[in-house]
């Protein structure tokens, strides 16, 4: 077969790669399609490759270099931000996505689009937000709609799911979209212990004993031991799982970091001044659009821009 036989062959030839996945891989070619029908299909990549470069080229996708991950405005550029923790969450889904023989592409699709919906000043934002809407707000819920009507990326049933279905008590139906639940929690666990260490917060002398033996005392240590567990307790299942104690392990470090980092006094010192500038704009905004538009509209600020507004909004 000449090169330009190829090309006009190349889609079928990504669905043959396909085949060679696990039987519990979600097929690109046995996709549950798009909400609206498309009428031709990328020549040179399978719906969840689509899915993925229609995510990277969102206007949204490009505002999470300038939201918050946990701290606020930080002035050290080696904190993460939201973009960067969504990179991490992607090299850890892919990483467990191919030593488990599913599908790279629709896993990385999901993790690349799982926080599009977050507001600005990380969860902080989020709660004022949910205080003050009619329906309250939830950064999933409302990541749906950011690709579905604000963006108009028109992604595949499967992706939107994992969108939706990556926090709360929602369980993705496709494997790739389990896989990106749980490598959400190892990143943001992890890279934030060295962001707490990093701003003072805590020393790596506070953590306790037991974390460090049973996960290590290195990030890289810590992911990976994580890895490992899922690693053999969900090849060739058609769930993705954990071993009973990692679980434990991990929701007892999840707890120790809301208590000595997400909820310690240095880390929350700005929260009322946060949570204020997201009120007024969206009390503001809700005059002027209504409240779902005031919605649409706070929630995609960017962190900065939400201070340079609400500064011009006052001094009006």
């Amino acid at each position: 077969m000449s090169l330009s036989d190829n090309l006009n062959n190349i889609r079928e030839l990504l669905y043959e790669k396909e085949d060679a996945l696990s039987e519990f891989a979600q097929k690109s070619i046995n996709s549950k399609g798009r909400t609206k029908k498309e009428d031709s299909k990328d020549p040179f990549r399978t719906e969840f490759q689509t899915d993925k470069e229609r995510i990277i080229s969102s206007k949204a996708f490009r505002r999470l270099k300038r939201k918050t991950q946990v701290f606020y405005t930080p002035k050290n550029d080696h904190l993460r931000t939201r973009l960067t923790h969504t990179l991490e969450v992607s090299q850890i889904s892919r990483t467990l996505a191919r030593i488990l023989n599913l599908n790279e592409d629709l896993t990385e699709a999901i993790a690349l689009g799982h926080d599009l919906g977050h507001a600005p000043f990380g969860h902080s934002g989020e709660e004022a937000l949910m205080d003050a809407t009619k329906n309250g707000f939830k950064h999933n819920v409302h990541g749906v709609r950011v690709v579905e009507v604000i963006e108009g990326l028109n992604l595949t049933k499967e992706t939107l799911d994992g969108i939706l279905n990556h926090t709360g008590i929602g369980k993705p139906f496709t494997l790739e979209g389990q896989i990106v639940k749980i490598a959400d929690r190892i990143a943001y666990l992890n890279h934030d212990i060295e962001d707490a260490i990093r701003e003072d917060v805590i020393k790596e002398s506070d953590i306790p004993k037991e974390f460090q033996e049973y996960f290590g005392t290195t990030k890289h240590q810590r992911i990976n031991n994580v890895i490992k567990d899922m690693y053999i307790n969900s090849f060739g299942q058609n769930e993705i799982r954990m071993s009973e104690i990692c679980v434990n392990f991990l929701n007892n470090l999840r707890t120790w970091m809301f208590k000595n980092v997400y909820f310690n006094d240095k880390t929350k010192q700005e929260e009322c001044k946060i949570k204020k500038i997201v009120l007024d704009l969206f009390e503001y905004y809700k005059n002027i659009y209504g409240e779902q538009g005031a919605i649409d509209y706070v929630a995609g600020m960017s962190d900065q821009f939400a201070i340079i507004t609400h500064k011009e909004i006052c001094q009006k």
